[in-house]
């Protein structure tokens, strides 16, 4: 496994760290590449221990810190998309990535994996890229009612009127996270809703580049992003060939693991017939990071390899 880091410039000159794992292939083609979107606040070096494992089955894997994420956030504000369109500049993140990957992996076949704040995102780019996809994964994800995220966004209007776009409202994060480690009681620390692993919890917990507040403008945002996603009417929007894999814990306060089978409902509903739902029993919200790790690569490096033996068209953009 050959690991590298590079800068992507992007097209309003913004820059992104992307980490990238890649096979020792003694010149053989990759079979494919996986094109990552981590989740809030964290960051794309979180995943090398995926990277090893997709490297070892002869995939690569490309990862980019998000905005306001990891060491791209040097170029901004941590924990902060844009003073603007900070959704829309994260989605075309992607497009840019993945027209790296393809001038690097030239007709190689490529694959899209979104965790948590990620898989949202991950969502709003298949609604116009998921032609040139061989196939993508939503990881500990979620699908609720649009009146929910209006409601939550007039929150975070007020929040940002009372701090400013940067301001990091408590309130915000007392009613997105507050309850996650209710049912988990009594919780060793503030994040064991993450994983039933203590190590991976304290490894995200010592991280400084993990777990930090993020701003008001960054709720508006995302808020706005799961307004747009949330509709089953841009639902029908991708592409009804395009393999979808949703997967996650039955333990996970983000999902209750009941509304990562809404959102496969939804899908199914707008006649999306490849959609497979794993869920997995007690696990929590990072089930790359939980105790059934080696399990869930696994699964995933399975899915992955039956979705290349379906002939898919190739489409470029």
């Amino acid at each position: 496994m050959k690991h590298t880091a590079f800068w992507l410039d992007t097209s309003d000159h913004n820059r992104l760290l992307v980490n990238a794992w890649l096979p020792l292939t003694d010149g053989d083609p990759i079979k494919a590449v996986v094109m990552l979107s981590h989740g809030m606040a964290e960051h794309s070096g979180r995943y090398q221990r995926l990277g090893t494992a997709l490297a070892a089955a002869g995939f690569a894997l490309y990862a980019h810190d998000q905005r306001g994420h990891g060491q791209t956030a040097a170029h901004g504000v941590l924990g902060h998309y844009a003073d603007e369109d900070g959704w829309n500049k994260v989605v075309g993140d992607l497009a840019s990535l993945a027209a790296s990957i393809a001038q690097r992996h030239p007709g190689a076949p490529l694959f899209l994996l979104g965790h948590s704040m990620g898989s949202y995102i991950a969502q709003a780019y298949l609604l116009h890229h998921g032609a040139s996809l061989q196939g993508a994964v939503l990881s500990g994800s979620n699908f609720q009612p649009v009146s929910l995220y209006r409601s939550a966004a007039l929150v975070a209007r007020i929040e940002r009127w009372r701090q400013g776009p940067t301001g990091r409202s408590a309130l915000i994060e007392f009613l997105s996270f507050g309850s996650f480690n209710h049912r988990f009681k009594p919780a060793r620390t503030s994040f064991d809703w993450l994983s039933r692993d203590p190590e991976e919890v304290d490894k995200y917990a010592q991280d400084p580049l993990c777990g930090f507040r993020c701003t008001n403008q960054f709720w508006l945002d995302m808020l706005g992003g799961l307004q747009q996603i949330s509709k089953t009417s841009n639902l029908a929007q991708i592409d009804k060939s395009l393999p979808l894999l949703i997967i996650g814990g039955e333990c996970d306060p983000v999902s209750d693991g009941k509304r990562l089978k809404d959102l496969a409902d939804a899908l199914t509903t707008t006649d999306h017939s490849l959609v497979t739902l794993n869920i997995y029993p007690q696990a929590r919200h990072e089930i790359l990071n939980e105790i059934n790790r080696d399990e869930v690569t696994r699964d995933l490096l399975a899915w992955f390899q039956a979705a290349l033996a379906e002939p898919r068209p190739r489409r470029s953009e």
